[in-house]
């Protein structure tokens, strides 16, 4: 039953960190992705606030595995650099961040990932909210100058005490106020939170444009068929709203690493029972 496109699955590196860059890229290509989500960490990209991967090589790279880079995803929840950051740490996450945007434009990607950050659980979540809204502003007004848009999504509340739920991200949005914002949908965060694709919709309808879109229990990024959400009813929902943008794979879970190849063909082969 055709409900989704075989290249609206975005491809994803994360839960193949074990290996190079160049396997991960060999290993979409032979399992029939079309579409890659870059998770710009090392040891596949390096990023900091001085310095980033050579991007011609790497747009090079994608070109002739046939594949098509949609979404750039700077690490910034392991990492350091994060969109709440204070003293210091804002002004480093901030120049992070802009060499994320650089880095997304050379390599001629439409989009970039971003989240709410977050704060000390010892201060006030009005003070890392100020942050949060001020540094996403800054990202997403440089971004503008490329062309970029900044699609944010809400984390789960042991990685987050910021934007976790549709009410968090809503006011994020609102206040943040730039144009060039959008939304991304973790379906993990959004299960964890107790809500549904519908809520998400009815809340953002078109500003949603793109997912990070896994089964789950609901805790986990799982390969599709490993957790205990509805595939077909996930799918049909896009259906529903006209939802025509990419669906990224943010595989994470750590079962998963040590053979990444097999489950991604586990994941595709899910999926494929779908395509138009």
């Amino acid at each position: 039953m055709g409900l989704i496109k075989r290249s609206q699955i975005a491809g994803m590196n994360i839960h193949y960190m074990k290996y190079s860059l160049d396997y991960f890229l060999d290993a979409q290509e032979r399992l029939g992705f079309e579409s890659i989500e870059l998770w710009a960490g090392a040891p596949h990209f390096y990023l900091d606030p001085e310095v980033y991967e050579d991007c011609k090589t790497l747009k090079a790279k994608v070109r002739d595995h046939h594949l098509k880079l949609v979404e750039f995803t700077p690490e910034n929840c392991s990492y350091q650099y994060q969109l709440a950051a204070k003293g210091l740490n804002f002004r480093r996450s901030l120049e992070y961040f802009k060499n994320a945007v650089r880095a997304c434009a050379e390599l001629e990607c439409p989009q970039l990932s971003t989240n709410s950050g977050w704060g000390c659980f010892d201060e006030t979540r009005e003070e890392a909210w100020k942050r949060s809204v001020e540094m996403n502003r800054m990202v997403c007004d440089f971004a503008a100058q490329y062309g970029i848009t900044v699609a944010m999504e809400s984390l789960r509340p042991e990685e987050t005490n910021l934007g976790v739920r549709i009410e968090d991200v809503r006011r994020l949005f609102d206040e943040i106020g730039s144009p060039n914002l959008r939304i991304n949908v973790d379906t993990t965060a959004m299960g964890v939170s107790g809500e549904t694709l519908e809520q998400w919709f009815a809340e953002f309808g078109p500003l949603i444009t793109h997912f990070h879109f896994v089964d789950g229990t609901p805790y986990g990024h799982l390969v599709w068929g490993d957790g205990c959400r509805d595939l077909r009813q996930y799918l049909q929902i896009l259906k529903d709203n006209n939802y025509e943008g990419y669906l990224g794979q943010e595989i994470t879970d750590r079962r998963y690493f040590s053979d990444p190849m097999t489950h991604d063909r586990r994941n595709m082969k899910a999926l494929e029972a779908y395509f138009d």
